[in-house]
């Protein structure tokens, strides 16, 4: 298994995504962190299942929630790009496939609020 590095930005996106989501409902933003770990593992576990959405980023689809997990294979980790709402602006995320993810499995990435 390959370790998982997110972009910045992508981190970013995730934790305000759960933050609005526990906005709206006591719980529901830890549950939806729930489900994006669980894209995480089963991306950890078999990146190359996921069709490939453009070039070489590749999407892994969250249970429950509109959200797609974007990323790369590297060699020796993946690179997560966006943490993405699948109803909005899908192109957003394309001026990151050019910088490098900065945080890894080492740091604390687990997804708890």
């Amino acid at each position: 298994m390959k370790p998982v590095r997110f972009h910045p930005e992508a981190e970013s996106e995730m934790v305000d995504a759960a933050l609005w989501y526990e906005s709206q409902q006591e719980g529901l933003g830890k549950r939806f962190l729930t489900s994006v770990q669980d894209a995480l593992n089963r991306i950890e576990l078999n990146p190359e299942l996921y069709p490939i959405v453009e070039g070489d980023v590749r999407r892994c689809l969250t249970r429950i929630f509109p959200y797609g997990v974007l990323f790369r294979i590297e060699l020796d980790f993946v690179a997560v790009m966006a943490v993405m709402h699948l109803h909005r602006d899908p192109d957003y995320w394309k001026t990151r496939r050019s910088e490098q993810p900065t945080s890894t499995d080492d740091e604390d990435t687990t997804t708890e609020p």
